[in-house]
């Protein structure tokens, strides 16, 4: 079968080769019919560009990455669906680049991968994000990013980024299980490595405070963003002798392992132990009962993040309106209610 080839596109639309690449390129200066036109035939064709082949035969690259170092694959398969939408629609490549964050060196690891992969800039994810002497060093070299941070406003300090409220939304979560009775919340922490963890945690904290409840250090413990610590973290909270009622879990997989260690010791869940998670993963809405959590749209930070990056790198005026804030909602499923009186 003849794979469709921009001269073909060029034909069906009437337009020259030129203008073709212009609109592929999302160049300006080209008529919106005939742009219009030009998208006709390349959906009509099923043409798609080869970022490889472009970047060869320019001085410019065609290809962006991201890096990550999450334990969590539903938050990165997420993320990179969000960022590999933006590249389909503008004929832009993809490379997905794994890294291990502690590494001493991290800063060369991204610089060679940016110069053999042709990297034309690159959407840098937690933890390394927050990470602002690897950010001066990438950018020192002459890389350019995004980052994506945990923040509750902008924190304008110089690189562009997407931020997330994580504290807002933690304080919500927390909030609803105080003004559902509870008195007695678990808190397990997530990596704290990550600056989502701390906003979490800090949104806790402050509702707490904010209704009068005294921050109790043994039910909050720390850990990972992963099933195994929210099932170990569980059973260390519920073999107390007063137990928590409630218990927030810094994502979805940390209570999903809440969800299993309270099925173990044969609590029902919501009467016996209230669970709330965070990020609105396949896990809050496949568990049973599904979970209530924040819903973060991780699909649309990443989306967000590999539009900006882009309009970095072509300079266009979307790279000066400043950076993306993202404010995640408060989702209330089946998995919390009352306690249950006298617990």
């Amino acid at each position: 079968m003849h794979k469709p080839t921009i001269k073909d596109v060029a034909a069906l639309a009437q337009v020259s080769l030129k203008t073709v690449s212009r609109v592929i390129n999302d160049e300006a200066g080209v008529h919106s019919r005939t742009r219009e036109q030009v998208r006709k035939a390349i959906d009509e064709l099923g043409y798609q560009p080869d970022p490889s082949a472009r970047s060869l035969r320019s001085a410019q690259s065609y290809a962006i990455g991201l890096l990550y170092d999450n334990p969590n694959p539903y938050y990165v398969i997420a993320m990179q669906n969000g960022v590999l939408s933006v590249c389909r629609e503008t004929g832009y490549g993809l490379q997905i680049h794994p890294c291990d964050s502690t590494s001493q060196h991290l800063v060369t690891e991204i610089q060679q991968l940016v110069r053999t992969a042709r990297l034309a800039g690159i959407v840098l994810t937690p933890p390394m994000s927050e990470r602002q002497a690897l950010v001066d060093a990438l950018l020192a070299h002459g890389i350019r990013l995004v980052r994506i941070v945990s923040a509750s406003s902008d924190p304008q300090n110089g690189s562009p980024c997407v931020y997330v409220d994580d504290r807002d939304a933690a304080y919500a979560i927390t909030e609803h299980l105080i003004q559902l009775g509870h008195q007695r919340i678990g808190f397990l922490w997530g990596g704290k490595s990550h600056g989502s963890s701390w906003g979490r945690y800090q949104g806790y904290a402050d509702a707490l405070r904010d209704y009068g409840i005294a921050e109790d250090p043994e039910l909050v413990l720390e850990g990972d963003y992963s099933f195994d610590d929210g099932f170990r973290g569980a059973r260390r909270l519920l073999m107390q002798a007063h137990r928590p009622t409630a218990i927030f879990g810094s994502n979805d997989e940390i209570a999903a392992g809440v969800l299993a260690a309270a099925r173990s010791g044969g609590l029902n869940v919501p009467y016996d132990l209230s669970i709330a998670g965070f990020e609105d993963s396949p896990f809050s809405k496949q568990s049973w009962p599904p979970l209530t959590t924040a819903k973060q749209a991780t699909e649309d930070i990443g989306r967000r993040a590999a539009r900006r990056l882009l309009a970095e790198i072509r300079d266009q005026p979307e790279a000066k309106a400043g950076n993306t804030g993202i404010n995640p909602e408060l989702v209330v499923r089946g998995s919390t209610a009352p306690p249950r009186p006298n617990t």
